[in-house]
């Protein structure tokens, strides 16, 4: 019982409870922008509890993942994604701070060692951003993150299997895209072919003029669209440039698991997929919304990462410059916000590419008997 418990050694509240020092105690407003970043960085422990779990879920590099393990798999993801949700309502708090008040204390606030939150930097790295993604100046900053332990965890954390990496392994795996057997791939092509000929036959058959240009340039962007995943080796031109993340055939997964989701074996499958696409929404939304109060003055680092208002970093800082070596904060904010630090952008762009339901090619009886249960079948 909940009532039981000794408090004081379990939770180690006496401990938690002293961590709130302000540098400035006569001023009110410090000690909420301490509490609100040190429960940030709470939330970051758990979530990076769940990411390490869930990875060690997925990496089986015989067998790929148990797929009795799904749903706790999802279990885990969908807590994260609602830790998420809290952190981006979480903001909200920090927001009765008004400017003035914030002036009160940002002098006294000292010279710290992050450039950001250690753990934040650890959950990107395990979620699959790539290093050579990151912005110029937020790249190599690895010393500037913390002590040498905290180098070899970043270290760490780059050189391990990413959830990104683990997933695709996993997608590319998905049954039915054997080319000897469903061949589900070859499939889809022949129906979107056949969609993007009755599209253009359509177009050239539009009377008005005006109209039959608008309509054929449709076709074209349509037409452009689509030879950007069914071409491979246009895809894999995209992914050495960095504007695709997915292996083809970690594409080709997915995008059968989002046509055929209705059939039992991938109704766990395409809840995981969603979950990853919220948990990239939701960071989206929590660094548009949320922002490390960088560098309050031309030599100073936040010492965690500050959750800021995209909005609020202007409304109490100005335009002044707040990042290292003159670089602004806002600025740094704008850039993390473009599709390179999307790790599951692939996913997202799925309904690009869906088709009608009346147009799914139909399961074969084999395969419909593969996908009708969680066991593994082919073995039988």
């Amino acid at each position: 019982m909940i009532h039981m418990i000794n408090q004081s050694s379990v939770f180690q509240l006496p401990t938690l409870l002293s961590c709130q020092v302000p540098r400035s105690p006569d001023v009110h407003d410090e000690h909420l922008f301490i509490v609100t970043h040190q429960a940030y960085e709470l939330w970051f422990k758990q979530i990076l509890v769940e990411l390490d779990s869930v990875r060690n879920l997925f990496d089986n590099p015989v067998q790929g993942l148990n797929e009795a393990m799904t749903l706790v798999i999802n279990s885990r993801l969908q807590r994260v994604v609602l830790i998420l949700k809290l952190l981006v309502d979480q903001v909200a708090i920090l927001e009765t701070m008004t400017p003035l008040d914030f002036m009160e204390f940002r002098g006294m606030l000292s010279t710290a060692s992050g450039f950001q939150s250690l753990q934040f930097r650890l959950i990107e790295n395990k979620l699959g951003v790539r290093e050579e993604d990151r912005v110029s100046y937020a790249r190599g900053c690895t010393e500037a993150v913390g002590s040498q332990g905290s180098s070899q965890l970043l270290d760490s954390s780059i050189a391990e299997p990413s959830l990104c990496d683990l997933v695709q392994r996993w997608l590319e795996r998905t049954p039915g895209l054997e080319t000897n057997e469903f061949n589900f791939w070859g499939k889809y092509s022949r129906v979107v072919q056949a969609l993007l000929r009755a599209m253009e036959r359509q177009a050239q058959a539009e009377p008005e003029p005006m109209k039959r240009r608008a309509c054929l340039e449709a076709f074209k962007r349509k037409q452009f669209s689509f030879d950007t995943i069914l071409n491979e080796k246009t895809y894999e031109s995209l992914l050495t440039k960095g504007e695709r993340r997915f292996s083809h055939k970690a594409l080709q997964g997915a995008m059968m698991i989002s046509l055929y989701r209705d059939e039992p074996r991938f109704h766990q499958p395409y809840c995981l997929i969603t979950l990853l696409m919220d948990m990239d929404s939701l960071i989206t939304k929590w660094r548009s919304e949320c922002f490390a109060l960088l560098q309050l003055t031309n030599h100073l680092h936040a010492s965690c990462l500050a959750a800021n208002h995209i909005q609020m970093v202007l409304r109490m800082l100005g335009s002044q410059q707040m990042g290292t070596a003159g670089s602004s904060g806002y600025q740094y904010l704008r850039s993390t916000l473009s599709d390179r630090y999307k790790v599951f952008v692939d996913l997202c762009n799925l309904s690009t590419f869906l088709i009608p339901r009346a147009c799914i090619p139909p399961l074969s009886a084999d395969m419909k008997r593969r996908l009708s249960t969680m066991a593994d079948l082919d073995s039988d």
